[in-house]
């Protein structure tokens, strides 16, 4: 492999943001192959954190040193909620993870939003009027 062959490695960096959790899993630019892969419930001893900001930011560093171990420049990022017949927004860690990977050096490309959208698929929980409290 050339120098600028072995500058120009990316990977694509998958965050999953839900309100209980969030998970960054790096792989290489086809999706195949895992690089590295943390939680936030990983990083925290509490279950309350593991969706927090820092739990993600924590997580996010971890992942980072090991795909730029293993030689990766560069990242193309892939944010995805819970979605479906969940919430369709990210939870407080996406943010905080994105900019932890910028952060520790990596080069930022594509940021993607790939969240799943129901294309009328089956009734929401919750009955008619909604949960009530």
């Amino acid at each position: 492999m050339s120098k600028k062959e072995e500058r120009d490695k990316w990977g694509i960096a998958h965050i999953f943001a839900s309100y209980n959790d969030s998970i960054i899993h790096i792989t290489d630019i086809t999706g195949a192959e895992t690089l590295a892969r943390y939680s936030g419930g990983m990083m925290v001893k509490a279950d309350r954190n593991e969706s927090s900001p820092h739990a993600a930011m924590q997580a996010a560093f971890q992942a980072a040193r090991e795909a730029k171990d293993k030689g990766i420049y560069g990242i193309h990022i892939r944010v995805r909620a819970p979605g479906g017949s969940g919430p369709k927004t990210p939870g407080p860690g996406a943010q905080a993870a994105i900019r932890a990977l910028s952060r520790a050096g990596l080069r930022i490309g594509i940021i993607d939003e790939v969240t799943p959208m129901p294309h009328d698929g089956t009734r929401k929980s919750g009955g008619r009027r909604g949960r009530r409290v």
